[in-house]
């Protein structure tokens, strides 16, 4: 049942942990939260935030709210757990009841006990599976520069990575070297969250993956580093001030570049142009993977996952376009079949690649903003495989 607009909502949960919440506020705390939006009667709304007694001075210093309550201001006459949640949920069911509410819309985060602590007040609620949605994916101008920002120092940990392997000296059986000991994935990685530590990012386990081990694309990577081998690096980390995510893809080889590597780097390279240009608001995620596809098959590639019985030379691409990012790493809308319409706002990754067991991978992603007649891209890296400097 879709929402509408002068239904009341509650949305609530961890706003330091539920990107839906801060989204809504602006705001973050690591307590239990309710955000209440009621319709007025001139036709206009009310969002009241219930949330820690301790938190409230500050919540009116920056919260996106009206009005900032704690669970002691909607007490019910059977008083309030001593369980910080399930206070916070009787306080919500008892400020929709105070308000005559009979019929509320929550979003797809809203924990149970909440919708629970709602019904037991009398009151029908129901999940609006696209609330919030459309909101997140349109981003705002402060959005953007949010994400640029994350980009851009991604970007800068990036560079460092791929000009480390790019630089690295061989040992006589292949293996990398830095500073005079062996170079592994673990070893860059480790080079890699330092780097974005000392820049106010928090970074999950990027991936690092030489040679066969990349032929799974999400293969985080293990092991020594090999000169002649393709090394794909995906560093995607949260800005730890604004919630932001980077995400970027580079691919980096020491030494000498085969044909076939080269080969799968020019189809990937232009099957994400291809992709770039077909990705504008109106378009459908699907349009623009269908975009990819095109560009991978006239290179001579094929999509999807290889079969039992394919050999381990059978190269092909086996995920989708992209996907969005925002305040999640991964969020709506998909660049892959029944991918939605695209809309102005939207910040989507396009990471096109090609995988091969025997050899492993190539991956080159970028992020874009989605705009009125195209896209703005975020990146201003190089796309190659060659980073020696």
């Amino acid at each position: 049942m879709a929402a509408q607009s002068a239904s009341a909502t509650l949305m609530a949960g961890i706003p330091e942990t539920n990107a839906w919440l801060y989204h809504k506020l602006r705001f973050t705390v690591g307590d239990p939260t309710a955000i209440i939006d009621l319709p007025l009667p001139d036709g206009g709304r009310q969002v009241t935030v219930i949330l820690r007694d301790i938190e409230m001075d500050r919540a009116r210093q920056h919260a996106r709210a009206d009005r900032v309550c704690c669970p002691k201001d909607f007490e019910p006459d059977s008083g309030l757990s001593g369980d910080r949640e399930t206070a916070t949920a009787q306080a919500a069911a008892e400020c929709l009841r105070r308000a005559g509410v009979s019929h509320v819309c929550g979003d797809r985060s809203l924990p149970l006990i909440f919708a629970d602590m709602v019904r037991q007040a009398g009151i029908e609620i129901v999940c609006d599976m696209e609330m919030g949605v459309l909101a997140r994916r349109a981003k705002d101008e402060q959005e953007v520069a949010w994400l640029k920002e994350s980009q851009a120092v991604t970007e800068g940990a990036m560079r460092m990575a791929c000009e480390t392997v790019a630089n690295a000296t061989a040992r006589a059986d292949g293996v990398l070297l830095l500073d005079g000991d062996v170079l592994t994935s673990e070893r860059l990685r480790a080079m890699i969250d330092h780097w974005l530590l000392d820049r106010g990012y928090l970074n999950p386990v990027s991936i690092v993956a030489g040679g066969p081990t990349g032929a799974d694309c999400h293969h985080r990577g293990e092991g020594a580093l090999l000169t002649e081998q393709p090394v794909i690096i995906d560093i995607f980390p949260q800005n730890r001030a604004t919630h932001y995510w980077g995400d970027c893809t580079r691919t980096s080889v020491h030494g000498a570049i085969s044909a076939e590597l080269s080969q799968m780097h020019a189809a990937v390279v232009a099957a994400k142009a291809a992709a770039t240009a077909a990705t504008r608001a109106g378009v459908t995620g699907e349009d623009v993977h269908r975009a990819t596809i095109g560009a991978m098959e006239a290179n001579g590639f094929a999509m999807g996952l290889p079969g039992e019985q394919d050999p381990d030379s059978f190269c092909s691409m086996t995920h989708g376009t992209g996907h969005g990012i925002g305040l999640d790493v991964h969020e709506p809308p998909l660049l892959d079949f029944k991918g939605p319409e695209l809309v102005v706002g939207d910040a989507l990754t396009i990471e096109p690649g090609l995988y091969r067991r025997d050899l492993g991978g190539v991956r080159v992603e970028d992020m874009v903003v989605v705009t009125a007649d195209g896209c703005e891209n975020l990146n201003a890296l190089p796309e190659g495989l060659d980073w020696k400097t």
